[in-house]
């Protein structure tokens, strides 16, 4: 899971077809990561993309924004622009940086 691929001006590494998001902490809430990926603007953005069912977790279907995501879990997201893959890294470790 080394740097191959290429980073954002965020710091998320594109590889692929999925997209690795570095976190400082042990975890994150699924909405604040959809909003630290780019795939929602703002926490509305989010809710309405959990409503309609275009989000899993680890290949579950998910539903609460508030839900702890944590290193090593991949979160999907159905845009109408195509499918989004999202690898949650810890900061610093290979991968993340």
């Amino acid at each position: 899971m080394g740097g191959s691929g290429a980073r954002d001006e965020g710091g998320r590494w594109h590889d692929g077809g999925m997209t690795r998001v570095p976190i400082a902490d042990d975890s994150i809430r699924l909405g604040q990561l959809l909003k630290l990926a780019g795939v929602a603007d703002s926490g509305v953005d989010a809710r309405e993309l959990l409503d309609a069912g275009e989000v899993t977790v680890n290949g579950e279907p998910e539903t609460r924004r508030g839900r702890q995501i944590r290193p090593g879990d991949v979160v999907s997201v159905d845009l109408p622009t195509g499918a989004e893959r999202l690898e949650v890294v810890a900061a610093g470790r290979p991968g993340a940086d």
